[in-house]
């Protein structure tokens, strides 16, 4: 899972060197800034496939603010002070699931492969781990 792209976007430049080089020393390419505006430019230059965001409700630790921020669109939320190893276990995560589960790896005569999980929609058999899932025809309809 070497050299996927980070951009991190925060305003504490103590916190994103930090992160930068936990990343870096992970294989990571990193891109940092630490506004919003710069963000824009370098996202659309830099193409990253993770992005780490300070939206200073960070700061807060309620059950509201984490409910908010996953809301309008976050998948994940850590708390302030937190560890960066924690962030980099986090990012492996939604990186290895990101991979595994959003971009069919083949597409052979209606069957559709994500990393172990497996959709026929001739057969109408879905399996994962190479144990079949016994689905109802809605069910199969949503997963299809």
């Amino acid at each position: 899972m070497a050299n996927e792209k980070v951009l991190i976007i925060e305003d504490d430049r103590d916190i994103r060197n930090i992160l930068k080089d936990y990343l870096i020393s992970e294989e990571f390419l990193v891109n940092v800034c630490d506004n919003g505006g710069n963000a824009i430019a370098i996202f659309n230059s830099f193409n990253p496939d993770i992005i780490v965001l300070d939206i200073m409700l960070s700061a807060k630790s309620g059950d509201i603010d984490k409910i908010l921020s996953i809301g309008v669109g976050a998948d994940d939320y850590i708390t302030k002070p937190f560890s960066p190893m924690e962030i980099i276990t986090r990012i492996k995560a939604h990186l290895r699931r990101y991979k595994t589960f959003s971009i069919p790896q083949k597409d052979i005569s209606g069957r559709k492969e994500f990393g172990q999980l497996a959709v026929d929609s001739k057969s109408y058999k879905v399996t994962y781990m190479d144990k079949e899932i016994h689905l109802t025809s809605r069910e199969f309809g949503i997963v299809d």
